[in-house]
């Protein structure tokens, strides 16, 4: 497999950017560590996506270029797919949920340049990529895996390589995302041959944990249920390949929640004007569970992607709030009375508390009406004040946070 990667790196030569390994200095001094990113957010379609799209995409036969290729996305495999067709001028069929935020289907379009057709087809990701696999059947197009392909995972194991011929010395540990698993199938066949002495840590969102349940059942079992938020490594079932790459590559596997994820996503953005999407976030989200091993070494974390949608900037910021503990939900009895709405901003709130969130219907002929109310506070630590604040003054209140559903189903 390491020949493959070697070859995919000489077919990847002039098509992708050698991306840069940098020295993280802030995350260092907080990690007491040497702290390097490898930046794919610096890719030409801003994730390492193109690099087994490519690869896969070049090796066709004429035949198969003939007949074309399909893939089924809403994200960064498409972009990559597009890219592809484009440089080597391969007509590709896309196909997209109808769901799909009109920037990501803009940004296909922008990398397909003509060469692409994009189908919008069903609500979800399953029901798109059943749509491309008849579309395949009927037209002997070739169906671009997203990761469950040999030469998709060597074009993403040049990660790997690049990484080594950068690092100076040791690299002790490396820190990986995981979705389906073929970056991290494609990496760890490279430094289990090259840097043996390397600790492979993969990173998993906490929602969608499909290569810890593939390793626990002992061979790839797709999730009943998962988060999507962390959408580009968000799957229920990881790749047959790469499980068995990773099962005995991977020296540990860790989650992080999907909270921690968006701190770290701000935090770069505020601190080091870095850009990156959630599932490029996780390998630096996961640094605070692992700061008693890292100490001293010299680590590398993988940053796979940086196409964060804007929209999404207010979702991020909440989830960091609810996961640091500075944002709190309650349904608040208020007496139907006038003053009582003062008497709870003047008497109830800490002099930094903000509302950001106020839901109240008046109720005739009722002593008490519930409001649901959203507040900020400056410290986690302000939450047990605010409660007793809310007692002494005979508030009576609900706590939501620690209702998942409830809170979902009053505020979204």
């Amino acid at each position: 497999m390491l020949e493959n990667v070697q070859i995919a790196q000489d077919n990847l030569r002039g098509v992708v950017k050698h991306t840069p390994l940098e020295l993280n200095r802030r995350l260092s001094d907080k990690f007491n560590a040497n702290i390097f990113l490898k930046r794919e957010d610096l890719q030409v379609v801003r994730s390492y996506k193109l690099r087994g799209a490519y690869n896969k995409i070049s090796r066709l036969t004429k035949p198969q270029r003939f007949h074309g290729v399909v893939c089924a996305s809403a994200g960064n495999h498409a972009q990559g797919v597009a890219y592809a067709c484009t440089l080597l001028q391969i007509k590709g069929v896309i196909y997209m949920p109808i769901t799909t935020p009109k920037q990501k289907i803009s940004q296909v379009e922008v990398f397909g340049k003509g060469w692409c057709e994009i189908r919008l087809f069903g609500d979800t990701f399953d029901d798109a990529q059943m749509a491309a696999h008849q579309f395949c059947e009927l037209n002997k197009a070739t169906f671009i895996h997203p990761f469950d392909d040999k030469d998709v995972i060597a074009g993403q194991g040049t990660v790997g390589l690049e990484i080594l011929s950068d690092a100076v010395g040791q690299i002790d540990y490396l820190l990986v995302p995981v979705g389906g698993g073929g970056l991290a199938a494609g990496i760890s066949t490279v430094f289990k041959k090259m840097s043996p002495n390397t600790v492979l840590i993969g990173v998993e969102p906490e929602g969608a944990p499909s290569m810890q349940f593939a390793l626990k059942k002992g061979e790839p079992t797709s999730l009943n249920t998962i988060d999507k938020f962390v959408d580009g490594a968000a799957v229920k079932r990881v790749g047959e390949l790469n499980f068995d790459l990773c099962k005995d590559s991977l020296n540990e596997v860790v989650s992080v929640p999907e909270g921690k994820v968006c701190s770290s996503i701000l935090e770069l953005y505020n601190s080091d004007a870095m850009v990156v999407e959630p599932a490029g976030a996780l390998t630096i989200a996961a640094l605070d569970q692992l700061t008693e091993q890292l100490r001293g070494k010299t680590v590398v974390c993988v940053v796979s992607g940086g196409n964060n949608d804007i929209n999404r900037t207010e979702e991020i910021r909440e989830k960091a709030l609810l996961y640091e503990g500075k944002k709190h939900y309650f349904v608040i009895e208020f007496p139907q009375r006038p003053g009582a709405l003062k008497e709870f901003v003047s008497d109830v709130l800490g002099e930094k508390d903000d509302i950001t969130y106020f839901q109240f219907t008046k109720r005739n002929n009722k002593e008490n009406g519930p409001a649901v109310v959203g507040v900020e506070l400056e410290s986690q630590h302000n939450l047990e004040l605010l409660k007793n604040n809310l007692s002494g003054k005979n508030f009576g209140f609900t706590y939501l946070n620690d209702d998942t559903l409830l809170l979902n189903q009053l505020v979204g």
